[in-house]
């Protein structure tokens, strides 16, 4: 399976066969749903483990995940946070599927899950936690960078994990010269990873 079907397929490939599987969110052991033809359905995936344990705690009363899979950063989003809103939004729908259910076995009712085209294009977000999906190439990356940074609210931060060795500097400075109206800096680095800080002053 290529990395587009992981990431962007409309229509993934094989049965959808869920499988349970236990994990730890916002330091709690809980258990969650994944399945065939999505990202990482094995656990959560190393970039993402790095993103929950280094970002600070997420501020504000509207949260984003920007790719969401099966939901490791949209749930401890919700968990850490249950008088926010939060929202994943998610190309493909087997993992948006997934990610609703799991919220609902969770017990968590402050997450919605969609498309990125069926979110209301008048939100933004106080908080943006994402393991950007940086196989697909720049130019579809750059792409969803630029459709989701604007929407920070002011005050509002980002925190983006991104592997060196796939491009995490170069993003960086892309992103600093895409949005000189917001502050990118580098938060943190872990294990070959980078955490990028984007912050709307």
């Amino acid at each position: 399976m290529s990395t587009k079907t992981h990431y962007f397929s409309e229509e993934p490939a094989g049965d959808f066969a869920t499988k349970p599987l236990t994990v730890e969110l916002a330091a709690d052991k809980v258990q969650v749903l994944t399945a065939p033809g999505i990202f990482s359905p094995g656990g959560v995936d190393k970039g993402t483990r790095i993103l929950l344990d280094e970002a600070p705690a997420p501020q504000g009363t509207r949260l984003l995940d920007i790719g969401c899979g099966w939901g490791p950063i949209t749930l401890t989003l919700a968990m850490l946070t249950p008088e926010a809103q939060v929202y994943g939004v998610e190309v493909n729908p087997r993992a948006a599927q997934l990610t609703q259910m799991n919220a609902e076995r969770l017990g968590l009712n402050n997450i919605r899950v969609s498309s990125p085209q069926a979110l209301d294009e008048s939100l933004t977000f106080d908080t943006i936690w994402s393991n950007p999906p940086i196989r697909v190439g720049k130019e579809v990356l750059h792409e969803i960078m630029q459709t989701w940074l604007p929407r920070l609210s002011p005050g509002g931060n980002a925190y983006l994990v991104v592997q060196k060795n796939l491009g995490s500097d170069s993003l960086q400075k892309w992103l600093v010269q895409t949005f000189p109206d917001l502050e990118t800096s580098r938060y943190a680095s872990s294990k070959g990873f980078r955490i990028i800080r984007v912050h709307r002053p």
